[in-house]
């Protein structure tokens, strides 16, 4: 979806629009994207998904997991370190099973840590965004934990985007570190996305 005359916002910008937006939603409009993006999910179903739980504004819920999980997906969610890094990884059973994580609003599963490496048995990872852009290019909430993580993902891997249908844009600016996704999910499906090389508009973002 194309957002006239915004292809040049930074990414502090960026992030300022897509959570105001984010925010104006109704309960009852986000618990209907929330519904549409769980029976999205379960089209990328595979043996092995990464994926995570969405908090506050973000896209979707905890029904997002148990569709993949009745669809008989082994779901790994991430595990944020003390220190900024790779994150581990552990095995979602249910959301009994979930516990107040490191940072607030944040939910992790209560077992075993898998490593961060784990990622690498994934053939499909869904990602948290804020936004992504028809080259792939990811705009995050600048934190670069998945920035860091992606790396030991399989080659192969599929990189899918979690976001609304809005937060699919023609362009934003990235950097060269950025891993470049392969697609997003959104509540109308997924939509497959041509992987760039490089982003050819670097800025520089204190927060990666």
């Amino acid at each position: 979806m194309r957002a006239p005359g915004n292809e040049h916002l930074s990414k502090a910008e960026w992030r300022t629009r897509i959570l105001r937006a984010r925010a104006s939603l109704s309960h009852s409009e986000h618990a209907e994207e929330a519904a549409a993006l769980a029976s999205a999910a379960v089209s990328v179903a595979t043996p092995t998904v990464c994926a995570y739980l969405p908090f506050g504004t973000e896209p979707g819920t905890v029904s997002l997991l148990d569709a993949l999980v009745k669809a008989g997906s082994r779901v790994l969610l991430p595990v944020i370190p003390d220190v900024p890094g790779p994150l581990d990884w552990a095995v979602y059973t249910s959301a009994d099973e979930l516990v107040p994580g490191r940072l607030r609003g944040v939910r992790e599963p209560s077992g075993a840590r898998l490593g961060v490496e784990a990622v690498g048995a994934a053939e499909v990872t869904l990602v948290p965004a804020l936004g992504v852009d028809r080259r792939g290019i990811r705009l995050g909430r600048g934190a670069g934990y998945y920035d860091r993580s992606l790396v030991f993902a399989a080659p192969g891997a599929s990189l899918l985007a979690v976001v609304r249908a809005a937060e699919l844009v023609e362009h934003l600016p990235g950097q060269p570190h950025d891993v470049p996704m392969h697609g997003a999910l959104t509540p109308a499906g997924v939509v497959r996305l041509p992987r760039c090389e490089a982003p050819d508009s670097v800025e520089r973002d204190p927060g990666l």
